[in-house]
């Protein structure tokens, strides 16, 4: 290349990539992706039963989450586990204070193994080796610290039968045998499965089912109709009473006391009609409910047990943000508190509740405290039927809330829901000049059944995204968007919502951002992983029978309305997803380059359901900050090769 040619061209990128800095130079400094999107330095610490050593995850030298641990009050951290590529996620002590157990998955496939480290040998054992078999709802019990419940697709992939897991010896042996219509089992305080959750594939229904000891009967206990929110939380420790969560009666989900002999309700421990019940603090030992915790705009706790109120009343004072117990030993003397806020990380703590102490631990991303990130402000927004929806808008800091640009932001689900708090995405997105907007559009879950079920058989063209349409509206009447610059994104169910945007309100719309979105509903019923089987009947009713009414399959699904898109479209799929398989986003692509409409599509071959790996996240995001800039005319930092990502563009 000619040298004059070639500068020219690295410094046109440069006016590209810092033009639109300078029109926004009220903005503060451009925080850099990895930031965001990198391994945090320290997460998710849990102490020991013995109240004597704390285990968090951390990268390991070549940057991959593992499991750490260190004695209290010394440093002395040792790694004690050695995953070298997707990096561990989730893990729990063992009551024997000796072993820790972990989840991982093949690429992102969910099919999880139960991994077990001796801290004494050092050794790692995969407790669970069976190629293709997931294992869930594994189980930990005080009084047996050298057993574990866990739940295995050993028998028929369809269902999940419960083995007795010996951690010494790493002998199983089936304790529960699935009938095929159970999604959930539940152990008293002897650690016997007396409990199970079944769903009926007939009507939908959710069954919850007792028995009174291991080799008598089960019979039913309660009845959640389709419709109706419920589920089995805990038995009392006398195994004779049980803690239930119901919406029968009432919109929202109470905690209710039940008795187990015949199902008949003894008392309602707690209930608030503006949103569902959203957590519960648990004694671990007297089995009693001590707090619970509903979140309509943010999360607020109800304490119930006079032992706790005095530690509530201080660590809610003690730090800014929402706390939560994240952990605590076994003689209840010490706590891992988390406090959340929304423009800075997760701040760590460990409380000593005898004299009150409460110390530092860590922050999971100490350099966000370096930069000026936005405020989240929940918001409600009434749609045009006169639905509340709880929404969550993030202003970019230094500039005007006057006709900028704006991202309407999905989440998936659909039945999940929006929260606030600290959302990596969204500061990155206001830190680039965006305003964004999360909006629990009705089928969220939370906010009560009516809302819930508002949403059954109104995806695509139905009110689901009439929600995300009259949201995007307001907005514009407010005058915060600027209505010739939205675009819309999400993941999983959100990615669906922003085809189903791109093609039904093609007019709202500038450009969208789909990961791991769904475009043929027929395709992905037709596709779910075999252990779904169960609720496909709940999913039917919720979504709409696509596979066998094929006008109305087409009525909803994004890929037979691709002649309506207007706006450039960015595809991020990972290539095992077990959820929506990779042919959701074969299919558009092909679709729309066949009218030669523009999409880019980026294809992570180690990714499933969204991207667990940081190198992924930073590479994806790397064309989210380019994409945006191009279509929104936000700042960004210039697209560079990650590393280790395993990223295809296709």
């Amino acid at each position: 290349m000619n040298k004059k040619i070639g500068g020219i061209f690295i410094l046109g990128l440069l006016l590209l990539a810092w033009g639109a800095a300078g029109a926004r130079a009220e903005l503060p400094e451009l925080i850099p992706r990895s930031v965001f999107f990198g391994n945090p330095q320290n997460t998710a610490p849990q102490i020991s039963p013995d109240g004597l050593r704390l285990a968090y995850l951390a990268p390991s030298e070549q940057g991959v989450l593992n499991v750490w641990v260190k004695t209290l009050g010394k440093d002395d951290a040792v790694q004690v586990t050695n995953d070298t590529h997707r990096g561990i996620q989730a893990y729990g002590w063992s009551y024997d204070n000796q072993r820790l157990a972990y989840l991982q998955d093949n690429d992102g496939d969910e099919n999880n193994h139960l991994y077990l480290v001796d801290l004494q040998t050092k050794v790692v054992r995969d407790m669970t080796p069976f190629q293709g078999i997931r294992a869930e709802n594994f189980i930990f019990n005080k009084k047996f610290p050298d057993q574990a419940l866990v739940g295995l697709n050993l028998r028929n992939r369809r269902i999940f039968d419960m083995y007795r897991l010996n951690l010494v010896t790493g002998a199983l042996e089936l304790d529960t045998e699935n009938p095929g219509t159970i999604v959930g089992w539940y152990a008293d305080a002897g650690f016997t499965i007396r409990a199970a959750a079944m769903m009926n594939p007939q009507d939908g229904s959710t069954v919850i089912r007792v028995r009174d000891a291991k080799d008598t009967a089960w019979r039913d206990l309660a009845i959640f109709p389709f419709g109706e929110n419920g589920n089995f939380l805990m038995f009392s420790l006398d195994g004779l009473s049980g803690y239930l969560i119901s919406s029968i009666g009432a919109d929202t989900t109470r905690l209710i006391q039940v008795d187990l002999a015949d199902g008949k309700e003894i008392k309602t421990i707690s209930s608030n009609p503006r949103c569902d019940l959203g957590g519960v603090v648990i004694h671990p030992d007297r089995r009693e409910i001590q707090a619970v915790a509903y979140n309509y705009l943010k999360p607020e706790f109800t304490v119930l047990d006079p032992s706790i109120k005095a530690d509530f009343e201080f660590l809610e004072k003690a730090h800014p943000g929402v706390m939560d117990i994240d952990s605590r030993d076994a003689a209840d003397k010490k706590w891992i508190i988390s406090y959340v806020v929304e423009d800075g990380p997760i701040s760590f703590y460990l409380y000593d509740r005898g004299t009150k102490a409460l110390d530092f631990i860590f922050d999971h991303r100490p350099d966000l405290k370096k930069y000026t990130l936005a405020k989240m402000e929940p918001v409600v927004i009434k749609a045009r039927d006169g639905f509340d929806l709880v929404s969550y808008l993030t202003l970019p800091v230094g500039l005007k809330p006057e006709k900028l640009p704006l991202v309407l932001f999905v989440h998936g689900g659909p039945w999940g829901r929006d929260v606030w708090g600290y959302d990596g995405f969204v500061q990155f997105l206001a830190n680039r000049g965006y305003a964004v907007l999360q909006v629990n559009f009705r089928g969220s879950a939370g906010f009560g059944k009516k809302f819930l079920n508002a949403g059954n058989m109104e995806w695509g063209v139905g009110k689901m995204q009439h929600d995300l349409t009259d949201a995007v509206k307001w907005a514009v009447k407010k005058g915060i968007a600027d209505p010739a610059k939205v675009a819309i994104g999400g993941a999983s169910y959100g990615g669906y919502a922003t085809l189903a945007g791109l093609t039904f309100t093609p007019e709202l719309y500038c450009c969208g951002v789909d990961i791991v979105g769904p475009s043929n509903i027929k395709t992905l019923f037709q596709s779910i992983p075999p252990y779904w089987a169960p609720m496909k009947k709940m999913l039917v009713l919720r979504v709409g029978d696509a596979e066998n009414d094929e006008e109305f399959n087409k009525k909803i699904s994004p890929l037979f309305h691709v002649d309506s898109i207007r706006a450039p479209l960015l595809i991020g799929q990972g290539k095992n997803d077990p959820r929506v398989n990779i042919r959701e986003s074969d299919q558009i692509v092909e679709a729309m380059r066949a009218k030669n409409l523009f999409v880019k599509y980026i294809v992570y071959t180690d990714e499933g359901h969204g991207f667990a790996r940081p190198e992924n996240n930073l590479d994806f995001a790397g064309h989210v900050d380019e994409f945006l800039a191009k279509y929104l005319g936000g700042r960004f930092e210039p697209y560079q090769p990650v590393k280790g990502s395993s990223g295809e563009e296709h």
